[in-house]
């Protein structure tokens, strides 16, 4: 039988993400811009789960979350004007083909 451990440099990066938030907002901008990474980028949703309920980093958490993560981006305002312009195109579309 072979063993599996690719689970274990997951969970080391976890443990480098929960000490980075522990210290948030006191940290330098090459370890912020690696927080906000790992959060938008890699982690699953059991990984933002399990950091989320962590009542030793709900203050971090909730502060990151409000500076940075709720945040809309620049490519977020772009699709969101991408798809509301080509609904309104499909709906000038279908008026227009009903004349």
């Amino acid at each position: 039988m072979e063993n599996n451990h690719e689970g274990a440099p997951l969970a080391g990066r976890r443990d480098r993400i929960i000490t980075l938030l522990a210290q948030y907002p006191k940290l330098d901008s090459d370890d912020l811009e690696d927080l906000l990474h790992w959060f938008r980028k890699e982690a699953s949703a059991l990984d933002v789960g399990l950091i989320a309920s962590d009542p030793r980093l709900a203050v971090s958490y909730q502060g990151l979350k409000k500076d940075h993560l709720d945040q809309l981006t620049g490519a977020d305002l772009l699709w969101v004007t991408i798809l509301v312009g080509t609904g309104f195109a499909v709906l000038a579309l279908l008026v227009w083909s009903a004349l």
